[in-house]
């Protein structure tokens, strides 16, 4: 232990010295979150003396990857996520030396299913997109065994569902939004069937590998990090769909719609209100050891959590991100203002 704590130590004095090599903030993470923090990134370098911040893209459990890998000008200040932080993230990070890690909310987000604007128009349960898209599911035959997924149609799955062939572009397992819809949906759906729901009591993770599988016999096609591109497949073809954060149906609505889930419809108001099942908040994580050190980060944070950008009128909500409530939005500029300072 007392050898870990001189090596980050030791870590932290290197990067204090070789802080100049480095005088623009760093930020990676989530495909969701991007289009947000790319605005507040915009924002701040018109309005603050500081270097416009470099971002990239890199998805959820990537960005996690790069931000835990250490301390120092080669490692990213601030990654951005559409899931909280996995304790063994955490872990990670405290092995390489990073302790100091704040997290924030900025809003709430919506998963959507989405097809073309002139595809047809689905109303599907989550039970629906389970047996669409599971690797093994209950024997359409009967009983209680599960076998490799043979449904071909969305009307083998639901005969209410148009007759197309199931092709779903979605995000890969590197994703937030992945792991989101894998909880959200895939365990929601799989717990209709009474076997499954009994098994998520007696042994959660027997349930997690039951209902977590996604199909791999192309059926659910991994579009990778960018839902733009997904957006783009979609209007290339109307018998697609996709699976992606709610602002970019927000922002695409002249090319796409999203499907009603459960009978409820993926609108702003419906995720806000809790009506909408499958909405998850959205966060970014500092590193507090960059604080002070790489310049700019508490003014970066400030506009992020400021009014302006995350209120029920911020310039965030307009393009997509569902607000915070009153409590929350506090809460967030609180985190931010106690943001641990360093000394170069």
């Amino acid at each position: 232990m007392k050898r870990t704590l001189a090596v980050a130590a030791l870590a932290t004095v290197a990067f204090a010295g070789a802080a100049e090599a480095r005088d623009q903030i760093r930020i990676v993470g989530s495909s969701t979150v991007f289009p947000f923090a790319s605005k507040v990134v915009e924002q701040y370098g018109k309005t603050t003396s500081f270097k416009t911040p470099v971002i990239e893209s890199t998805g959820s459990g990537g960005g996690f990857k790069l931000f835990c890998a250490g301390v120092g000008v080669d490692h990213p200040d601030i990654t951005n996520a559409s899931r909280a932080i996995k304790s063994s993230e955490v872990e990670t990070c405290a092995k390489n030396g990073v302790n100091k890690i704040t997290e924030i909310t900025i809003g709430f987000d919506g998963i959507v299913v989405a097809d073309a604007k002139n595809g047809p128009t689905f109303n599907v349960s989550r039970k629906d997109l389970y047996l669409a898209l599971a690797k093994t599911v209950p024997d359409p035959k009967g009983g209680d065994k599960l076998v490799p997924n043979p449904y071909k149609t969305w009307k083998d799955v639901n005969a209410s569902l148009p007759a197309n062939e199931i092709e779903v572009l979605g995000p890969p397992p590197t994703s937030g939004t992945r792991d989101a819809f894998t909880e959200l949906v895939m365990d929601a759906g799989c717990a209709e069937f009474p076997a499954l729901k009994a098994l998520s009591k007696s042994d959660p993770k027997a349930f997690q590998a039951a209902c977590q599988g996604i199909r791999e016999d192309g059926a659910y096609i991994e579009a990778g990090e960018n839902d733009t591109l997904i957006v783009n497949k979609l209007v290339e073809n109307t018998k697609a769909l996709g699976i992606f954060g709610y602002s970019f149906l927000d922002q695409n609505a002249d090319k796409i719609k999203g499907a009603h889930i459960d009978g409820v419809a993926p609108t702003f108001e419906n995720i806000s209100s809790g009506k909408y099942p499958v909405s998850r908040p959205l966060f970014f994580y500092v590193k507090g050891e960059h604080v002070g050190v790489i310049p700019g980060i508490k003014e970066y944070v400030a506009e992020f959590t400021s009014e302006a950008a995350i209120g029920a009128d911020g310039y965030l909500p307009q393009i997509g991100l569902i607000p915070l409530t009153a409590d929350k939005l506090k809460a967030a500029k609180d985190a931010g203002k106690a943001l641990p300072t360093n000394v170069k």
